[in-house]
């Protein structure tokens, strides 16, 4: 199934008075969650129940917060990796930065190779309202 794109106009961050230029922007096609993918992955297979694979999955998320939370780069082999990334306060000397500079962290998702692979067949279709 093709990724739907909206049509979306934007206006330059850095030139006010540019042109506005059209730009595709992918259309979500509804959600699915972590339940709904449990039982998915329970429906392969005969010997493992949807609330056994929700549990692991449940595990799993407490897992990576926690080495995340330790700093830990987790890597998840052909799924991809977890980060964590700083925004901080620029400041004039080195010995001035501390932890009160730093603004917020974020975590950053790195794919894998198979989703990497995925990206780059994706087929995009125009939503049509």
């Amino acid at each position: 199934m093709p990724v739907k794109y909206n049509v979306v106009e934007r206006k330059n961050p850095l030139n006010k008075n540019a042109t506005p230029k059209f730009y595709a922007s992918a259309k979500a096609d509804g959600e699915i969650n972590l339940k709904a993918i449990a039982k998915e992955i329970a429906g392969g297979s005969t010997t493992v129940s949807d609330t056994d694979v929700l549990a692991v999955l449940n595990d799993l998320i407490k897992s990576i917060a926690r080495h995340l939370n330790d700093g830990k780069i987790v890597k998840l082999d052909d799924f991809g990796s977890f980060r964590i990334t700083l925004s901080s306060e620029g400041l004039e000397t080195a010995e001035k930065v501390n932890s009160s500079a730093i603004k917020s962290s974020k975590i950053i998702f790195r794919p894998g190779q198979d989703l990497q692979d995925m990206l780059r067949n994706l087929k995009y279709e125009k939503y049509r309202k």
